[in-house]
């Protein structure tokens, strides 16, 4: 959470936290329901494991997202929203408005 700290603007805060080329596909995914690590990787083509994993991290470390981690072997790990990243929805939502938007335009 250092980088919103030094934020200048809140549209700067919130694309600290939420931009890039993978974060806003991760959360998109994570907004329709709770994933595994394996069905994220699989729902996201041209995404590296080390990428997915280090998002994963960056949003998690932001409390956006939530790990739970169950003891069993192998490992099952699931990704969720935290209550916070709910709040992202309106954001993904209208992202997903104006792309559905802008390919009809292209076409």
């Amino acid at each position: 959470m250092e980088i919103v700290k030094e934020c200048f603007c809140s549209v700067t805060a919130t694309v600290s936290i939420i931009g890039g080329k993978w974060k806003p596909i991760i959360l998109w995914h994570l907004f329709q329901e709770m994933r595994r690590f394996g069905e994220l990787k699989r729902m996201i083509p041209g995404i590296t494991q080390k990428m997915l994993t280090k998002q994963l991290r960056e949003l998690e470390s932001d409390r956006i997202v939530h790990r739970k981690v169950y003891a069993v072997v192998p490992p099952r790990v699931e990704y969720s929203l935290t209550p916070a990243g709910h709040t992202l929805a309106p954001i993904l939502e209208s992202m997903s408005d104006w792309g559905y938007a802008h390919m009809k335009d292209l076409k």
